[in-house]
């Protein structure tokens, strides 16, 4: 009697319960694909689907982190719109005049204008990276602001490290944020200890705990990559402060490849801002680049022609859709030739449909990804796409040098899209992250060097081979694919 009499009052609860989050998932009116493998998670492991939805499944920046942002936002406004009266003012502010879908889409829609004048150098090579980095932060005078994801201190990272602190005890303010989760070691390490008694401000971001997971979502992460020196230098792109020959070697994908982009300019400072914007959503402290007036740095005047750019921020509480938005413009724009390179390629429906519509339109559409990838889930799962891209042209070239990470859309050699953005959903929608937009025809011409180096260590997928893989591997592919939505 007892165990009946329990089953009628919990049958019942748990049946409201499960329908109650069926609710909930449709009426978020997410893209189809995410809604349906949530549901199919829900009602195929109801228990297992319910502790699920609640920790990964909704978008919670935190209460918190949501009044600190309508805190700061007027400063931001007022910051913003003194930044497009300089911009309005400057001289030989060169307009775009190519690609003008993607550059209006940006600059109708984005809170700060397109940055004109800019000096880009790319780097690549760790070493190369690493160097240039260590160069500019010796030479720091005032200020030095950066925030990464993964921050190692081994290897070649150590003499970086020790330079941070170097500048700090000469006088060089120093802002450090790093991600709870990207950078743990370092953050439970002596190494915080040291920075803050050289004086560097130290901002963990998105922490993580069992008490925050039921407030705040537990898997959004800063993946950001930024240093910026003295306001006037910066770089950005997918290079973490890590040494390729010791990190993940127990992954058994080579070492990682990565790409930073060294800017001269005023969207040095908009980088700055950003990075100041995220410490203060996490403390509440105020954000000195929106509390003085700004001027644009006067460079010697070269025939070197200078890049306009737009730096567009996307994470939670920021209009996400605009990222989206903007690589869906690039792909539909490009008219002659398209080069994607991406570490993690799990794209949706509609981005699937506009990398087949671009190949069919008779662009060159070339994907450069890596042969081997340290998420086997995402392994797996970005292979079941193959089949339908290679049959509508797109080419496709598995990187063989290692794990291939920089992460790039070069469109007609003329506009670039740079930064820390991979093509899956968890970048496009989730993560904090930031992409350059960058029109420049000589960059343009940089990046399509790089990316044909990349091509010489590729191997092209073949249509006819890849359809005649085991099945039981289609099987795998198909299955993990149908859980990318929740990648």
């Amino acid at each position: 009697m007892t165990n009946s009499v329990f089953s009628w009052v919990v049958g019942p609860v748990y049946l409201v319960s499960i329908i109650l989050f069926a609710l909930m998932i449709i009426m978020k009116r997410r893209p189809v694909g995410v809604s349906l493998a949530w549901l199919v998670l829900l009602f195929a492991l109801p228990v297992v689907g319910v502790v699920f939805y609640l920790l990964f499944g909704s978008k919670r920046l935190g209460s918190r982190r949501l009044s600190r942002m309508k805190q700061i936002y007027p400063d931001y406004q007022q910051w913003s719109n003194h930044l497009s009266r300089v911009i309005n003012a400057t001289p030989n502010n060169t307009p775009v005049t190519f690609h003008n879908s993607i550059y209006r889409l940006a600059e109708q829609t984005m809170t700060t204008p397109a940055l004109p004048n800019n000096r880009l150098k790319l780097y690549h090579g760790s070493d190369q990276m690493i160097e240039g980095m260590l160069a500019d932060i010796n030479k720091a005078k005032t200020s030095l602001v950066i925030e990464m994801y993964i921050w190692e201190p081994k290897g070649k990272i150590l003499e970086l490290s020790e330079g941070i602190i170097s500048a700090a005890l000469r006088g060089v303010y120093c802002l450090v944020v790093l991600d709870a989760v990207g950078s743990r070691d370092i953050l439970n390490s002596t190494w915080i200890t040291r920075f803050k008694k050289a004086g560097i401000t130290v901002t963990t971001s998105l922490p993580v705990g069992p008490l925050r997971m039921l407030v705040e979502r537990i898997d959004m992460r800063n993946h950001r990559k930024i240093l910026v020196v003295d306001d006037q230098v910066a770089w950005t792109g997918s290079f973490n402060l890590v040494d390729p020959q010791y990190f993940k070697q127990d992954a058994s994908v080579g070492q990682w490849v990565d790409a930073m982009v060294r800017i001269e300019g005023v969207a040095s400072h908009v980088l700055g801002a950003i990075v100041q914007w995220d410490q203060a959503l996490e403390t509440g402290k105020g954000h000195p680049s929106f509390n003085r007036a700004y001027e644009l740095p006067e460079y010697p005047v070269t025939e070197e022609p200078l890049a306009n750019i737009h730096a567009l921020p996307s994470g939670p509480g920021i209009d996400r859709e605009l990222l989206y938005q903007v690589l869906l413009a690039a792909i539909y724009e490009a008219d002659d030739e398209l080069i994607i390179s991406t570490p993690y390629f799990v794209p949706d429906e509609a981005l699937v449909t506009a990398l087949k519509s671009a190949a069919m339109r008779g662009v060159t559409v070339k994907l450069l990804v890596p042969e081997k990838n340290d998420s086997r889930m995402v392994h797996h799962a970005s292979r079941a796409y193959y089949e339908e891209l290679l049959i509508c042209g797109v080419e496709i070239h598995q990187f063989k040098g290692g794990l291939l990470h920089t992460k790039c859309a070069l469109v007609d050699r003329s506009t670039v899209l740079f930064g820390t953005v991979n093509l899956d959903m968890r970048s496009v929608w989730l993560n904090f992250e930031v992409t350059l937009i960058i029109y420049d025809g000589k960059f343009g011409q940089v990046i399509a060097s790089l990316m044909e180096s990349y091509l010489l260590k590729a191997e092209t997928v073949v249509l006819d081979l890849w359809q005649k893989r085991p099945v039981r591997r289609k099987l795998l592919e198909n299955t993990m694919q149908l859980l990318s939505p929740l990648l």
